[in-house]
């Protein structure tokens, strides 16, 4: 589609939104301008396909049309960046806390972020990877590190990556930066197990209502009802 075209169908702003969002989601092949289209072709699918089947599509057919779009940026945009979020948060830890010990041996933290990605497999170790490989285009450690947060959408990690390249910076001490980000990523991990342990006795409250309770009413009511029945 010709750019002069695609400017009239969408706004600019909206267009590098929804890129800073797909950045967002690692490896996607997929363009901004594609996925626009793809969600407004959705969108006019299931308007017509709602109005030619329902004999009030004209109530029905703007709404599922409505529900459509923000769906379709919902599975396609919002819930797997969730899901990559979740999982940077789970590898940041192990990561930092090998990028430290490496440190702590004297290396300089480029050095060191070669040697933990070398040594870590993990989609996290695979953005600082980028990063380096940036740098031997010409970008500084600082500029590799600020367009990696651009990748990234944890907010945890990316107030990490903040820190590390403050620190680089002003000359700070890395390992005494290092150290305070590790505790909290524990900390963090803590409350997370603690809020999942808290929220077990809803679901079995949940899954008891649902399953156990009929089956003991069944249990109870069972022979009763058989000798109605009889």
């Amino acid at each position: 589609m010709d750019n002069h075209m695609i400017h009239k169908i969408y706004r600019k702003r909206d267009i590098q939104k929804i890129e800073a969002k797909m950045k967002m989601l690692g490896n996607v092949k997929m363009d901004a301008v594609t996925f626009m289209n793809l969600r407004l072709f959705s969108t006019i699918v299931v308007f017509f396909l709602v109005m030619y089947l329902s004999k009030v599509g004209f109530i029905f057919a703007p709404l599922s049309a409505i529900v459509t779009y923000y769906l379709f940026y919902y599975l396609f945009i919002t819930s797997p960046i969730q899901r990559r979020i979740r999982k940077l948060d789970h590898e940041a830890l192990y990561f930092f806390e090998i990028l430290t010990l490496t440190l702590e041996s004297g290396r300089s933290l480029e050095s060191s972020l070669e040697i933990t990605c070398f040594n870590i497999h993990s989609e996290l170790s695979d953005e600082f990877k980028k990063a380096l490989m940036e740098m031997k285009f010409g970008k500084s450690l600082i500029e590799a590190l600020d367009d990696m947060k651009k990748r990234i959408p944890s907010e945890t990690i990316n107030n990490i990556i903040l820190n590390i390249t403050q620190t680089s910076l002003f000359g700070s001490s890395i390992l005494d930066t290092m150290y305070t980000q590790i505790e909290f990523l524990r900390e963090k991990q803590i409350l997370q197990i603690k809020e999942k342990i808290n929220q077990m006795p809803n679901k079995i409250s949940i899954i008891s209502v649902l399953f156990i309770v009929p089956l003991i009413l069944i249990m109870i009511l069972g022979p009763f009802l058989l000798r109605m029945m009889i």
